[in-house]
């Protein structure tokens, strides 16, 4: 079976007997050059058949995503496109929480107005942590549910996040029966299983400059920063549950940025890493999940802003970029979906 597409063509191909889909995958090279087309992906369909996708030219030269995408909905967001010419859709349902590097103009600003924008539309509630005085997540005020500008801000933020997360953990125990006295990690279903009428809207967090949280200039300041910390690890390792997400951005993040930076790191399930200064960066978002796809991130061009380097801990990765998008339109977006914004109590101090 042959359909053309408008990147290239499709087949699908039922194998011999004896044959396997990495005897496909061996040959995609051969197949390139023999059709003389940019690339050639491999893909099981079942047992026994094999799909061949033939990309007739590079896709991430210039980024036109699909007209019609296929799996968007709730929490989830297409924000890219890959090499293989398919979509990239960030799923918060599949992964809650993600780690996002990259250097200066190297794109990681655009990824985050295609988040954004893509949930301004949902009904779900937009929390921002921007340590740079907001400049970065200010023109999206309008859509925010609670902003916070600076590390103490944040500091005061946090702990009335938690105080949410507890509350919904309640909730669930008074729906399902459970006993009031059983531990948050005991707690094995989520906010999915309660009645629409009784579910709280889901919650994301977008932290800009993750490093700000974690740096101390006085020794004075390093108790308010482990509290920080230790908020955002109860976050990562709770909040999936209580229909809590959190989106992570900087430049850099690792162990030398002080107590519980691996630790919250651990519990980032997807990972994407664009145009990065050295490799002991690239090593710090992949380097525990796909240690091949490091090299794949050090050999990002500047020339070419918003390419990047995908994946979750299942191993899997792929490059993507992500389309143009100018900061007056996506702040357009965000104002004209300001209505959606929900009504938190817990979050309305901190309402920008």
């Amino acid at each position: 079976m042959i359909r053309p597409t408008s990147t290239g063509l499709r087949l699908r191909i039922r194998l011999a007997p004896g044959q396997e889909p990495a005897d496909v995958a061996a040959s995609a090279e051969r197949l390139r050059h023999a059709w003389g087309v940019h690339a050639v992906y491999v893909s099981t369909v079942r047992p026994g058949v094999v799909d061949l996708r033939l990309v007739g030219y590079d896709v991430l030269r210039q980024v036109r995503m699909p007209r019609k995408i296929e799996g968007a909905g709730l929490l989830k967001v297409p924000v890219a496109l890959r090499e293989d010419a398919t979509p990239f859709i960030r799923d918060y349902r599949t992964i809650p929480h993600q780690l996002t590097l990259g250097a200066t103009l190297s794109g990681k600003s655009m990824y985050l107005r295609h988040l954004i924008t893509g949930l301004a539309p949902q009904p779900l509630a937009l929390v921002g942590i921007d340590c740079k005085r907001g400049v970065e997540l200010a023109p999206f005020a309008s859509r925010l549910s609670a902003f916070a500008t600076d590390p103490d801000e944040a500091a005061d933020l946090l702990p009335a996040l938690v105080e949410e997360m507890e509350n919904r953990y309640d909730l669930i125990k008074d729906r399902q029966g459970i006993a009031p006295s059983t531990p948050d990690e005991e707690v094995t279903s989520d906010i999915w299983g309660l009645p629409p009428h009784h579910r709280p809207v889901p919650i994301v967090l977008f932290v800009d400059e993750v490093a700000e949280l974690f740096l101390v200039a006085t020794k004075k300041d390093e108790q308010r920063r482990d509290e920080m910390v230790t908020q955002l690890i109860r976050l990562a390792q709770l909040g999936r549950a209580a229909g809590i997400y959190l989106e992570i951005c900087g430049q850099r993040f690792g162990a030398e940025l002080g107590k519980g930076a691996t630790m919250l790191r651990a519990q980032l399930t997807g990972r994407v890493c664009h145009r990065v200064n050295d490799e002991a960066s690239a090593k710090m978002a992949l380097g525990d999940i796909a240690p091949e796809a490091v090299m794949a991130a050090c050999a990002i061009a500047p020339e070419r802003p918003g390419l990047a380097v995908a994946g979750d801990t299942s191993g899997g990765w792929s490059r993507i970029r992500t389309p143009y998008l100018s900061l007056g339109d996506a702040a357009e977006a965000c104002r004209n979906t300001a209505h959606m914004a929900p009504d938190l109590p817990a979050l309305k101090p901190f309402r920008p």
